[in-house]
């Protein structure tokens, strides 16, 4: 027969190695369960249909909805495997052993770091389609940018498999007793991830979305001022298109809620303190990085019209009508 002490280990057998399962009311860990289970299930199915979407309907396929493919699948990734995953470390004792452990973390960390990444390629389209609009459709391809994402992949996957070498042939060199799945990166390895996956894209998305800006205000006052008409049909000519300048004003929306979502969780570096991922790090920092992915479509879907009428088609069943990719949904 247990002991009341043993009851409340993960592995009773082991008295002094295991650790103890969180002291959680059943009425409170369902009730979690269920909401945390709920926004997973939410994001992976709204990003489902933006990546359906942009694949499917050929109108769809340029170089901007290329990018938010790529940050689509990066979301969808977080709704099917992260947040699951995080629920049953939250929840309850880590019962997969370490090699899934160190799975887990280094496809949070892959996933996380392609999401940086799109944004800053999200952002980089942006400037160059407000602020050099006469050389964007030259400078920006649809087969460019599939080699730009591609490579943000592959080096996502190159760089954290560095960062995380030491953590992957020893998963549980960090563990303080077993039934925990925790990663703490050291001084220096925390020190170059946080300048490389935090501080240099953020500046650069920062720096981008402000020319954006300038130059959309520019633009605007420009539009509204009474100037010559030689003036204005000169303007008009470097002046990006309307439907340009809705994309840079949505996809703006969508880095500043990335950055709302990031920054809290890359805060204790900026204090000098390290960034450990575990069943001990703070629920709402770490869902509140999650939930940014379910918000990505849900801006979509507010600002983009084509969103709309593709979710439309979908789950009408009318995509599966010959012919439907080349429906008009712009």
């Amino acid at each position: 027969m247990e002991t009341p002490d043993a009851a409340e280990l993960c592995f009773p057998q082991l008295l002094n190695n295991s650790c103890r399962k969180p002291m959680v009311s059943q009425s409170d860990a369902l009730l979690a369960y269920i909401l945390l289970s709920s926004i997973s299930l939410l994001t992976a199915t709204l990003n489902l249909l933006v990546i359906i979407s942009i694949s499917h309907f050929r109108q769809l396929q340029n170089p901007t909805n290329f990018l938010i493919l790529s940050l689509a699948v990066s979301d969808f990734l977080v709704g099917l495997l992260l947040m699951p995953v995080e629920i049953l470390i939250t929840e309850t004792c880590w019962y997969l052993g370490d090699h899934m452990c160190a799975l887990y973390y280094i496809a949070d960390f892959i996933i996380t770091s392609s999401s940086v990444g799109n944004m800053v390629l999200i952002s980089i389209d942006r400037y160059l389609a407000i602020c050099d609009p006469l050389q964007y459709t030259t400078k920006v391809t649809l087969d460019r940018t599939k080699i730009c994402v591609c490579l943000c992949w592959i080096c996502s996957v190159l760089y954290n498999s560095l960062i995380l070498n030491y953590f992957l042939t020893r998963p549980d060199g960090q563990n303080s007793c077993y039934g925990e799945c925790v990663v703490i990166l050291n001084y220096i390895t925390g020190t170059v991830d946080f300048f490389f996956t935090f501080i240099s894209p953020i500046t650069v998305i920062v720096v981008l979305y402000m020319r954006v800006f300038v130059v959309a205000v520019s633009q605007a006052r420009t539009m509204r001022s009474h100037i010559a008409t030689v003036t204005v049909k000169r303007s008009v000519k470097v002046t990006p298109k309307k439907s340009e300048m809705k994309a840079a004003r949505t996809l703006g929306i969508v880095v500043v809620v990335f950055l709302i979502c990031i920054c809290p969780y890359y805060s204790p570096a900026l204090v000098g303190e390290d960034i450990e991922a575990s069943s001990s790090s703070s629920l709402i920092v770490v869902w509140l990085l999650y939930i940014n992915s379910c918000l990505n479509p849900m801006i979509y879907a507010f600002f983009y019209p084509w969103f709309r009428k593709s979710i439309k088609f979908i789950v009408t069943f009318q995509i599966l009508q010959p012919e439907s990719c080349n429906a008009s949904i712009m």
